[in-house]
């Protein structure tokens, strides 16, 4: 069983959103990088750069593949994980903590309100 905490709106291409009223984060589910595997290098935007809902913003490879990462949310980023940059492993490791990808204002509430809810997304994953 794969963790999909309840404080957070799943995309069904596998990226989270959570949000503490203004700023959102984002990264890849639990189930996400388990399927993935090992971790070995992502790719990100740059703080200041737009992004917009379903649209790719970066990329994350590991020992199994190269996959697109598709923002669940538009907004502009705000800050960078940039640890992740050194050690993408965190990704496997915490996804929900140490291993989040990016922080944005968001743009719109409609946007992380369209989102699937954690029951959803756990009907998905299984």
């Amino acid at each position: 069983m794969f963790e999909t905490p309840e404080d957070r709106k799943y995309q069904e291409s596998h990226e989270y959103a959570t949000t503490d009223g203004e700023t959102v984060t984002i990264g890849i589910t639990d189930f996400a990088q388990d399927e993935l595997g090992d971790v070995v290098f992502v790719e990100l935007p740059e703080v200041g750069d737009d992004i917009a809902q379903g649209e790719e913003f970066g990329v994350v490879e590991s020992i199994k593949a190269v996959s697109d990462l598709y923002a669940p949310i538009s907004g502009t980023v705000t800050e960078v994980n940039e640890e992740l940059f050194d050690r993408p492993e965190l990704v496997n490791e915490d996804p929900y903590g140490e291993g989040w990808m990016l922080k944005v204002d968001r743009a719109d509430d409609a946007d992380f309100d369209a989102l699937l809810s954690a029951d959803e997304y756990r009907e998905q994953t299984e």
